[in-house]
């Protein structure tokens, strides 16, 4: 979508909505004006809250224009919308009504949710997780892929020689995907390449070549640039999705707080068959992890008594 149709998808879907644009206030910066009512940095922040998510990866500049024209054309309807004397009447109440409730929603998961988990918590938990994760061993390889073992023999000859691995990957693999980078495969773990390939790899020693190798794909020459233990994503690489997750989760607590104080009663048949078999399955769900921690218990106890293992601990 070009940026000038966005400007307008956002806008018509802000005013369906009924979205009011936000005053304007002497300490905030005037951005631009629309027949002198002022657009400041305080509404691209209610905008961005709005429609952020819909302008996915655009360069902060770009995204910055399209939040200006969006308050723009907000408010050219807004203007529109008081002309006709469309700001009354027992719709736009109600659509008021809805907005005022929202904004009362997003207020308090704004101080009592979001607020409530922090950069430091966040590191916390990635810090703990990092040190319960497994060692896990890479091999950064190249290889040459030929279709022939002959050919294939030839190429581990030609290294035995003396001649340049990467070169001969350039000048004879038919992987082109990593020929150009003189058959570079970079970093990889087990899992992750055909059987008889990680194999051949993980078999090898730092710098060594291994002799041909087949695979579905043909034959393989593989050299081992080298060996590492695979390191954990960076905190910075993983903290925003972290973070949103600890957002997600507190939330779910606190809706089910909320939840247990409160009288909800599902009027319409269908909707309320629906609520109750999903009380339903939750209930037998909390049931049996409850009967599964308790029978733990009991085994641990049990075996604690006897000076025995545990069934769970033996089979580890």
């Amino acid at each position: 979508m070009k940026v000038s149709q966005l400007f307008h998808a956002v806008a018509l879907s802000a005013c369906v909505l009924g979205i009011a644009a936000g005053a304007a206030h002497a300490e905030d910066k005037v951005v631009a004006s629309v027949n002198g009512h002022s657009i400041t940095e305080a509404d691209l922040s209610l905008a961005e809250a709005e429609i952020g998510n819909e302008l996915g990866n655009l360069p902060e500049g770009t995204r910055r224009r399209v939040l200006v024209e969006f308050m723009i054309e907000n408010q050219l309807y807004a203007e529109a919308a008081e002309e006709q004397k469309l700001g009354a009447g027992p719709d736009f109440e109600k659509r008021m009504a809805f907005w005022r409730q929202r904004a009362l929603r997003d207020a308090y998961f704004e101080k009592t949710v979001k607020a409530s988990i922090g950069e430091d918590a966040a590191r916390a938990i990635y810090e703990d997780k990092v040190k319960q994760l497994k060692p896990e061993e890479e091999v950064q390889a190249r290889h040459i892929l030929v279709s022939s073992e002959d050919e294939a023999k030839k190429m581990v000859t030609r290294v035995e020689a003396g001649e340049d691995f990467a070169q001969l990957a350039k000048e004879n693999s038919g992987d082109a995907g990593s020929k150009t980078q003189g058959g570079m495969l970079g970093y990889f773990g087990k899992g992750q390449m055909v059987p008889q390939f990680e194999e051949a790899a993980f078999a090898l020693k730092k710098g060594e070549v291994s002799k041909p190798v087949q695979s579905q794909f043909g034959w393989h020459v593989i050299k081992v640039e080298d060996r590492r233990q695979k390191p954990p994503p960076s905190f910075d690489e993983v903290k925003d999705r972290l973070i949103g997750s600890m957002v997600q989760s507190k939330a779910q607590n606190i809706a089910g707080e909320l939840r247990g104080k409160a009288k909800i009663d599902y009027i319409d048949p269908e909707i309320k068959k629906m609520a109750e078999e999903d009380a339903k399955k939750q209930a037998e769900a909390q049931a049996t992890m409850k009967k599964q921690m308790e029978d733990a218990a009991a085994a641990a106890a049990a075996a604690g008594a006897t000076g025995e293992k545990p069934a769970t601990e033996e089979k580890k």
